[in-house]
């Protein structure tokens, strides 16, 4: 890129452009799946993830029973969201009260940060939640994501 004539003022507002451009992206949490280790399986798919996480289903592909577990609303609910189940923050709650007052389930718990749902998806059987990739994993087990469904 030429910079040669170019007015020193348009060249660091157009540096800080780009910086702005580049900062959402590193801001995104890097979301890894976790669960209970009693959960008998190493991977589940994308779709698997976004039934268990909608309320569509309450067991993976092979019969294995699981309970989601959610995030309160910030950058790794959202990425999750964003990256795997396809709806806003908002959608899936109002999908989760529509089963709860059809009688068909009940809320997930949801809770406050990736401490909290590390320590409940250690003790509680079947568990299925998401953290931020680099907090703690202690006590449970990463499962992969399969690409396809």
């Amino acid at each position: 890129m030429k910079t040669a004539g170019v007015p020193l003022a348009k060249r660091i507002s157009m540096m800080l452009l780009g910086v702005l451009l580049l900062l959402p992206a590193q801001a995104r949490a890097q979301v890894v799946v976790i669960a209970n280790p009693s959960v008998a399986a190493t991977e589940i798919s994308r779709a698997e993830l976004r039934d268990i996480f909608t309320g569509a289903s309450s067991s993976l592909r092979r019969g294995i029973a699981v309970t989601p577990v959610l995030q309160k609303q910030g950058p790794v609910q959202d990425e999750f969201l964003d990256r795997y189940i396809g709806r806003s923050d908002s959608a899936l709650r109002a999908g989760w009260r529509s089963i709860l007052f059809s009688g068909q389930g009940v809320m997930p718990k949801t809770l406050d940060s990736d401490a909290a749902v590390v320590a409940y998806v250690a003790r509680t059987p079947g568990a299925i939640g998401y953290v931020d990739k680099s907090s703690s994993h202690d006590g449970v087990k990463v499962l992969a994501v399969r690409q396809d469904s």
